[in-house]
């Protein structure tokens, strides 16, 4: 019996191993994107995408590997677009910096031409679409909660926040699914955000009023809060918070919730040593399939 379970877990591994990623080239406003795709077996018109955005001066190429291996398992496809780089040289979303302040280059239209691009010239789903992503790839996730709600199904930023001038100066256009994995003690995306611009990112609002936006706009009525069991010994206590009681007529849908996973003297980070965070942002995003 032994044999067999160390063969069953080697022929898993083998499998993972497997999945890999292609190297996609768009174009678009006369520029050249890298996109990295996994596509799962049998791929076609039923495929939801996911779209995984990098931190600044991050890497598309090897990025984030845990999401790929739950689409290889769930069935979806995983697209690892590659930011461009800004005037220091770094790759990075446009999401408006003060330090971006000359950067013209337009990362929202991008966005919303990819899924369009994916979805003819690979043949997906052409009504389930999601997004992610970390940090810069965060704070990109929320613009485009903002500014395009109709491209994509829900939104998780992780340990993403909110600029001040996004958060004064645009209206949501529509209330969305989303849930936020966000580290107390992060140390890059404060926790209860820098109005003052301390670290020279620009102005963002703290967290959990970054979320209460959400959950207004959705018309939350309650919230429930849970603590998850611990994932290890050493792992941070993690309590989620679930913000439920929505509007249950959500485009012929299930009601919206909005999601905050509060990662208890968490760091900047996906924070994969304290839960399964891509498991449970696919989790929440398959809620929302059309």
């Amino acid at each position: 019996m032994k044999k067999i379970l160390i063969l069953l877990g080697l022929v898993a591994a083998l499998s993972l191993q497997a999945a890999e990623r292609v190297k996609h080239t768009v174009r678009y406003k006369g520029e050249e994107h890298t996109c990295w795709l996994y596509l799962p077996e049998n791929a076609g018109a039923d495929t939801p995408l996911v779209i995984v955005l990098h931190g600044y001066g991050g890497n598309a190429e090897k990025y984030c590997p845990q999401m790929m291996e739950v689409a290889e398992k769930e069935g979806f496809a995983v697209c690892y677009p590659q930011g461009l780089k800004d005037g220091k040289g770094k790759n990075c979303w446009n999401v408006g910096y003060p330090f971006q302040a000359g950067l013209k280059r337009d990362d929202v239209g991008f966005l919303v031409y990819l899924v369009k691009h994916l979805r003819k010239t690979c043949g997906l789903s052409p009504k389930n679409a999601f997004l992610t992503g970390m940090s810069n790839g965060g704070e990109m996730s929320y613009l485009m909660a903002y500014r395009h709600p109709e491209v994509f199904n829900a939104f998780a930023p992780i340990a993403g926040l909110t600029m001040e001038w996004t958060y004064k100066q645009l209206t949501p256009k529509a209330p969305v699914p989303l849930m936020e994995v966000h580290g107390t003690a992060d140390k890059t995306s404060l926790w209860n955000g820098d109005l003052a611009n301390e670290g020279g990112w620009g102005a963002y609002i703290g967290v959990p009023q970054a979320v209460a936006r959400w959950s207004a706009e959705a018309r939350c009525t309650y919230e429930v809060t849970e603590n998850l069991p611990l994932k290890a010994e050493d792992a941070h206590p993690v309590v989620l918070h679930r913000f439920v009681g929505c509007d249950p007529a959500w485009k012929g849908g299930p009601a919206i919730e909005v999601r905050l996973y509060e990662v208890i003297g968490g760091k900047h980070s996906w924070a994969q040593g304290d839960m399964d965070t891509c498991q449970a942002v696919w989790d929440f995003f398959k809620m929302y399939l059309k």
